[in-house]
């Protein structure tokens, strides 16, 4: 075995020959835009591999606890492919607005949204088909793979993730419903530390409210102060409590209760040594889904810098299009709402048994 027939280097390098399947008739700028983006699919399948291994591990029943370190490890890696992704914008850069416009229309109307395995990933980690941002005139993004005779082997990839199994959302939220709280993961212990929290929320909005008072500024200022925070606690009690969710299903309720409550448990006591893998494992989905935003608004800017807010290939929004994605998909997004409800160490309700969450030594 030697190097060149292990990376399969001559096969991979016969691949950037475009339309024609010939690379010796294309110029460089052609041939750069599509080395970045055959990069980029090579590093959607290593990061869909990544997130697969995770989510087949919160998969089993219990998860177990040694196992945590990988799924941080899968995660992490796919953090750094997203950071290094980012980094080939700027090779795409080099490309004048002139440069890309002469090769443009050989393009016809293939569009970087078709791209299987982005869609993979997002079905993957669990997007929900609700918050899809249209595409066009599509009713369905998966009508942008279809071919004139309806098949194509992107839309084939596509159907064959969804009917693979639950996304990483899923059985990420189903483990954290079991958290155990009080070391229980009960209706009635986690309705108890729910209210604790709300009512520890409350006493601390009242201290931010008498210390903005003691530098006053006007009464308008103050009142207007006690109303925001006032609107802020009402939204966190309709959150902690599932309110906020007006058509869920008593037993959906009761499920989004105890996940949000896990998340925030988890958050509040980070100290306790027995919750520090499932608090890392926050973090790090948190800062995976921040990498996945950062990338794209990475790309809309360099879209933008290339071809301005023109019409994209295959009539798509073009810049409109990759600037709402980066801002409304957040797949996680009840993670990210924690992060607002945080206390003060000192402030947290104090847990009865902290017993429970010490590592314990075998004799």
């Amino acid at each position: 075995m030697n190097y060149w027939d292990y990376i399969q280097v001559e096969e991979l390098l016969s691949l950037q020959g475009g339309i024609e399947r010939d690379d010796s008739k294309m110029s460089n700028d052609e041939t750069l835009f599509i080395v970045v983006h055959q990069i980029y699919e090579l590093w959607f399948k290593l990061i869909l591999r990544e997130l697969s291994t995770a989510r087949d591990l919160f998969q089993k029943r219990p998860v177990p606890d040694m196992e945590l370190a990988s799924v941080v490890r899968s995660l992490k890696r796919v953090v750094t492919i997203f950071e290094q992704a980012v980094q080939h914008f700027k090779v795409m850069e080099t490309l004048t607005t002139r440069d890309y416009l002469e090769f443009r229309d050989r393009l016809f109307h293939a569009s970087g949204f078709q791209s299987a395995q982005l869609r993979e990933i997002e079905i993957l980690l669990g997007l929900d088909d609700t918050a899809r941002i249209p595409y066009g005139k599509q009713s369905s993004f998966k009508d942008v793979l279809r071919t004139p005779a309806g098949d194509s082997p992107a839309l084939r990839r596509v159907e064959a993730r969804l009917a693979s199994g639950p996304s990483l959302k899923t059985v990420l939220y189903e483990w954290l419903s079991r958290t155990p709280i009080e070391g229980s993961d009960n209706t009635e212990s986690t309705n108890r530390f729910i209210e604790a929290f709300i009512k520890a929320y409350r006493s601390e909005n009242r201290r931010r409210i008498r210390l903005a008072s003691k530098d006053p500024p006007s009464p308008l200022d103050i009142e207007r102060l006690k109303e925001r925070f006032e609107r802020d606690a009402t939204i966190a009690e309709a959150f902690l409590r599932a309110e906020d969710v007006p058509d869920a299903s008593p037993d959906e309720r009761a499920f989004l209760k105890r996940v949000r409550a896990g998340i925030l448990f988890l958050e509040s006591y980070r100290e306790l040594p027995r919750l520090a893998w499932p608090r890392e494992i926050i973090d790090t989905v948190i800062e995976m889904e921040q990498s996945m935003v950062l990338w794209r608004q990475r790309h809309a800017r360099m879209v933008e810098r290339v071809i301005g807010r023109r019409t994209g290939t295959g009539g798509s929004p073009g810049v409109d299009y990759l600037e709402q994605t980066a801002e409304r998909y957040r797949i996680f997004g009840d993670l990210w709402t924690v992060r607002s409800l945080l206390l003060r160490k000192v402030k947290v309700p104090t847990i009865e048994n902290t017993d429970e969450y010490r590592f314990r030594v075998e004799d």
